[in-house]
């Protein structure tokens, strides 16, 4: 089986239709369907339903898919595992909200000048999405908060930064934490998130009632909302917050329990570990700039 026939069939069912797949891959839509209809003939089965422009997956293609796509991941990390240097190949990290804009993008410019023929691919996501992609082999390491329950021998992890819990607010609002959050409508980062269960310890801890407004996971919306004096919240003090520019107050809660944890993660033996050692090293340099 043709690797190249599973990345048209892929970026068939990801971009809806031959023509789009074949925009992505740079050949031409004649190209996708024969090698579509040669997977078909393969497999004994049909892949795609077709109406018109558009395509749709049927069943059996649905089925394999995920298969199909740890097979083209595999078969590019091949050229990475014939390399003795190790810094060649592709390193999947994971990476929440925060760590995209204020942690990822100084890390990656350092990767480059270090292993200029490594490749990075970034996932987005939760932190309890990229722990669950760190156990299913779907990402190689992942800057998360750190889990509230013990972490599996099979996995290790470096501290990147603690993070304080604080009150924001906007800077025409007056008085102490516990008045803010009681006067004021409430915007709770939401408490299924890992760092969202620091917030809601902390109100818990302290008595303090407060029916939210909105539960959110995004702190870069929660922080525009309270610019915008849509109401208060408790976050964590993270990477690339700018104050001054949301003209937002913050108040920290110096109580170490309440820090967020911010984590690199990734397997104990991972399949990249000279990529993983820079990139933890080039989090760290940019971080201490």
């Amino acid at each position: 089986m043709d690797i190249r026939f599973l990345e048209s069939l892929v970026a068939v069912v990801d971009e809806g239709s031959i023509a789009g797949a074949a925009r992505v891959q740079m050949i031409t839509p004649a190209a996708v369907s024969q090698r579509i209809q040669a997977l078909e003939r393969e497999l004994s089965c049909l892949l795609l339903s077709r109406a018109g422009h558009k395509v749709k997956p049927t069943d059996a293609c649905c089925n394999m898919l995920p298969r199909a796509r740890r097979l083209i991941v595999e078969s590019k990390a091949l050229v990475g595992d014939i390399d003795d240097s190790g810094l060649t190949g592709t390193l999947r990290i994971g990476a929440i909200s925060t760590a995209l804009t204020g942690m990822i993008p100084r890390a990656l410019r350092g990767i480059e000048s270090v292993a200029p023929n490594a490749k990075l691919h970034v996932t987005p996501g939760t932190s309890i999405g990229l722990y669950r992609a760190l156990q299913s082999d779907e990402i190689d390491a992942s800057i998360m908060v750190m889990p509230p329950s013990k972490i599996p021998k099979s996995l290790r992890y470096w501290i990147l930064r603690s993070e304080p819990l604080m009150l924001i607010h906007h800077k025409a609002i007056k008085g102490s934490i516990t008045q803010i959050l009681t006067d004021h409508p409430y915007i709770r980062y939401d408490p299924l998130c890992w760092g969202g269960q620091l917030a809601k310890q902390y109100l818990q801890d302290n008595g303090i009632f407060t029916d939210s407004i909105f539960d959110l996971d995004s702190l870069e919306a929660i922080a525009q909302l309270v610019s915008e004096s849509v109401g208060v919240s408790l976050v964590p003090a993270w990477a690339g917050l700018d104050l001054q520019q949301l003209s937002i107050s913050a108040t920290v809660i110096k109580e170490v329990k309440y820090q967020r944890k911010m984590i690199l993660m990734c397997p104990y033996h991972p399949t990249r570990p000279k990529l993983v050692d820079i990139f933890f090293t080039q989090l760290q340099d940019r971080m201490s700039v």
